[in-house]
């Protein structure tokens, strides 16, 4: 039963993200079963939720889109069912699943079956994480538990009008929403980073259409490939005065500049996203300096090193690559760990999931060092020792312990001006060079960096038929 042609908010959203007359409607038909507080008297059409099926540039989706026009959009026992439903056709069809959540809460009159239902829908959440791909939409509220749905989800997009929180803003111990807005688009994405991307309803549908185009369908499938229209040996000659902002490096570095850049304003010392290269869907982390403009201008700078909340950020898209098997190149520019106040709450915990998640992926890693990599932080950053399968270094960069003048002052403090020039110089030469690392093996190939793109594009093809094992265990525990 397809139903494009509704005039309400849940229907409307399904039409604009979906091909045109590709929904299918399933359970189109269920009401809410619960009578105590004679709900049963109050219309319940598809018990406040449609959900079905339909194609994404001709890929099959799933999708369940909440009505507020009906009992608020609130969730009570069928209506979980019919979302839990649609997750277990995905899982059997290997299919993503796009939730749009526009939800006054929990149903009370349902009290426990609205509770136990909606367990149900976590656990069919947290069984396809890895499997399929899972994006959330937030058009309205998302309160309380159902705070839950986009963070079990891969991918949150979030309408500058809508509300995110488990705990109401006013309901914060000391603080009043006036204060601090912490259910809003701005506090989601900037401060917890669970919303990815914001906008306007129009806009955030045209994202997921987009997101969906970069992603497999499922966990065994390659990424869609697109033919690509570039040439595989363009020179990237912006990218040495990109360095310092991934995010135009990575464009630079692209088909035709094509890429997704996602949890664009949290954690802005590092950057993700997906690219295409030679038609192919590839994760980039990389490590930000500053925010340059499109006048080229610094808008921003991060001075202080790899933070807490970039490393987590980097992980967690490095798991999502890794479960999706989409590659990962990681631009490496970094010269130590952050020292602002509060980061040594998760600083070594946050890092070492880094380390983990790169340790543990099996998809081909690349690892491109732009300027600085030194300390900790360097290694932390898809070094060889990590797990790199083939790492590149540009000319010009710098890899070692520290920065060698300051190596310099610490090894010969007593030494005046000129002989600490000439010490730094020797170090720099025996200990920071990228000859130096590439004689070591720790580097594969010194490459100038308008050649970045040939070099990446060259050592994905070759690492296209990698196999990996890691060993038996059930899981890890970082």
């Amino acid at each position: 039963m397809g139903n494009d042609k509704t005039e309400n908010a849940a229907g409307r959203r399904i039409s604009s993200l979906l091909d045109a007359g590709s929904f299918i409607e399933i359970g189109g038909a269920v009401t809410l079963r619960n009578t105590d507080f004679q709900l049963k008297q109050q219309e319940a059409p598809a018990d406040g939720v449609r959900t079905g099926y339909g194609l994404i540039d001709g890929n099959l989706v799933y999708v369940y889109s909440q009505d507020v026009s009906v009992l608020g959009g609130s969730i009570g026992e069928m209506h979980a069912k019919k979302i839990a439903g649609i997750y277990e056709l995905a899982m059997k069809t290997g299919a993503p699943v796009i939730g749009l959540i526009d939800c006054a809460g929990l149903r009370l009159q349902e009290a426990a079956d609205a509770l136990e239902a909606l367990g149900r829908l976590y656990h069919k959440q947290a069984m396809a994480s890895g499997v399929i791909p899972q994006i959330t939409g937030i058009f309205g509220n998302c309160g309380g538990g159902l705070a839950l749905i986009p963070a079990l989800t891969d991918f949150t997009f979030m309408e500058t009008k809508g509300r995110l929180f488990v705990n109401a803003p006013n309901a914060i111990l000391e603080n009043r929403i006036e204060k601090n807005d912490t259910s809003d688009a701005v506090f989601q994405s900037r401060e917890t980073g669970l919303a990815d991307i914001t906008g306007t309803e129009e806009e955030i549908l045209a994202q997921m259409r987009r997101l969906i185009s970069f992603l497999p369908a499922n966990n065994e499938e390659t990424a869609a490939y697109e033919s690509c229209q570039d040439d595989l040996n363009r020179r990237c000659d912006a990218a040495e005065a990109l360095a310092d902002d991934a995010a135009w490096l990575m464009r630079e570095m692209a088909d035709l500049g094509d890429c997704f850049e996602v949890k664009k304003e949290h954690a802005k010392d590092m950057v993700t996203g997906f690219i295409r290269l030679a038609g192919n869907t590839v994760g980039v982390v990389g490590n930000r300096k500053r925010i340059i403009d499109e006048e080229g201008n610094t808008t921003e700078e991060f001075k202080e090193g790899l933070s807490a909340k970039g490393a987590l950020k980097a992980a967690e898209f490095v798991e999502f690559c890794d479960a999706f098997q989409i590659p990962v190149c990681t631009l490496t520019n970094v010269s130590g760990f952050s020292n602002l106040p509060g980061e040594e709450r998760h600083l070594a915990k946050h890092t070492a999931r880094l380390v983990y998640a790169l340790s543990n992926a099996t998809v081909p890693k690349v690892n491109v060092i732009t300027k600085e990599a030194y300390g900790s932080a360097y290694t932390v950053m898809n070094s060889k020792s990590v797990g790199a399968d083939m790492v590149f270094a540009w000319e010009d960069a710098g890899i070692g312990m520290m920065d060698a003048a300051l190596a310099a002052k610490i090894m010969y403090p007593e030494e005046g001006a000129a002989v600490l020039k000439e010490k730094e110089a020797a170090y720099r030469e025996l200990q920071n060079s990228p000859l130096s690392a590439a004689r070591r093996g720790y580097v594969d190939t010194l490459i100038a960096p308008e050649e970045t793109r040939k070099y990446v594009i060259g050592a994905m093809e070759m690492l296209f038929t990698k196999r990996e094992e890691r060993p038996l265990k059930k899981h890890g525990t970082v």
